[in-house]
């Protein structure tokens, strides 16, 4: 009867153990901060569908939002690339500062097709410290299909002083 008692004390003890080392392993120490990078978002101006590829044109707006609460990033570029990987546009034409917990948005109307099925922006950001990172994400949409769904940025290039 002991020996029951105590092999189910253990188990609890290893169970509750392997809990606070799990939530541990979530803690702020390891949000993986940086001073800047170079993010890839995908970026579908027009999509197919039914069976003969009707294709629905679709707005796009690209967010940025600085998720520092504490520190502001400097938005550096955000050009944006056709399906042939041709530059269509460059949105920023000066750095401009996301000031902590501040957003903005680039909006592509949904009659823009100068991208196509495969375009992409490439968004540059750095701060003076290192900070979270930034939210970039495109949302693409369209009120009168009824379709709408989000690409997240991806790093392609980490930034170096």
């Amino acid at each position: 009867m002991y020996f029951k008692n105590l092999s189910k004390v253990i188990l609890l003890l290893s169970v509750f153990v392997v809990l606070i080392a799990h939530s541990q392993s979530f803690s702020e120490t390891d949000i993986e901060l940086s001073s800047g990078n170079t993010v890839y978002v995908s970026v579908y101006s027009n999509i197919y569908s039914a069976p003969k590829a009707v294709r629905l044109e679709l707005a796009t707006m690209l967010s940025l939002r600085n998720t520092d609460p504490k520190n502001s990033i400097t938005i550096l570029k955000a050009d944006y690339y056709d399906t042939a990987g041709k530059l269509v546009d460059s949105y920023i034409k000066k750095p401009f500062v996301l000031k902590p917990l501040e957003s903005t948005y680039i909006y592509l109307k949904e009659y823009d097709k100068r991208g196509g099925p495969g375009a992409n922006f490439i968004v540059k950001w750095q701060s003076e410290k290192k900070v979270n990172q930034p939210i970039i994400e495109a949302i693409m949409f369209s009120a009168r299909h009824g379709v709408s769904f989000v690409c997240p940025g991806q790093i392609i290039k980490e930034y170096v002083e």
